[in-house]
């Protein structure tokens, strides 16, 4: 079955617009393994805007599920990961003026310091995943710095279908499933992410070398209507129709 991750992270953006204890993002992250979530994933910021340092602490402590935790490739978050030792570490690209992470690592011109990064935590006994797009060059690299899984960024898959741009969304779609069997011939896991909506997940749960998707804002944002747990469900609906959909 095609997993799914939640990102957890806006439930922190929301705390921090008003300085106080709540929301919590763990109250989130365990009504989401309660709703069925396979993992949590959250992304520790250089600038802290959302998720904490206690707040990783707090799900490495309570968590019965997996957690990834994203987080920039630096020495004071490899110095975290080594420290909390989650199931997975996803090294993602940071700017500090973006809004959201605007595209994936170029782990084809950093290979020779990305293999020396990664390999303390893998030997920690963490699974390493990069967050890059479907670039054949970038898929190649992933597989020679040692990483375990790459999570290929659908971002602009679901911007060009929100924006109604049909056939770049469908040949975006296509880079997208090329990628996700190279990666897979290379014996990485392959998992995607970013901007997933109930609209656009379908497509991408039918790529069949996909074993799991990571959603957090268009989750956070629904649960504001829905609750947290009906949105899981409703996700959960939509990624195995479409993977089942696929099958047929």
């Amino acid at each position: 079955m095609l997993r799914l991750g939640v990102n957890i992270d806006h439930v922190a953006t929301v705390r921090n617009a008003r300085g106080t204890p709540w929301p919590d993002p763990l109250r989130a992250a365990l009504i989401a393994e309660e709703a069925g979530a396979d993992g949590i994933t959250a992304h520790l910021r250089e600038d802290r805007r959302h998720i904490s340092d206690d707040d990783i602490a707090r799900l490495a402590g309570a968590l019965r599920v997996p957690l990834n935790l994203e987080m920039a490739a630096t020495a004071e978050m490899q110095a975290i990961a080594l420290r909390h030792r989650p199931h997975a570490v996803c090294l993602v690209p940071e700017k500090r003026e973006e809004r959201t992470t605007e595209g994936g690592l170029d782990v084809a011109r950093d290979e020779g310091w990305l293999a020396d990064f990664i390999a303390p935590l893998r030997d920690a006994g963490c699974r390493v995943s990069l967050f890059i797009g479907h670039d054949p060059r970038q898929i190649d690299a992933a597989a020679r710095v040692g990483a375990a899984v790459v999570e290929l960024h659908t971002g602009a898959y679901c911007d060009l279908d929100t924006e109604g741009r049909a056939a770049e969304r469908d040949a975006e779609l296509v880079g997208l499933a090329d990628g996700a069997r190279l990666a897979a011939s290379l014996g990485l896991e392959v998992h995607a992410g970013h901007g997933l909506t109930f609209d656009t997940v379908g497509p991408i749960a039918a790529l069949p070398e996909l074993a799991e998707l990571n959603i957090g804002h268009f989750l956070i944002a629904e649960s504001i209507f829905t609750g947290l747990g009906p949105a899981i469900a409703e996700m959960r609906a939509r990624m195995d129709a479409g993977r089942s959909g696929a099958r047929t």
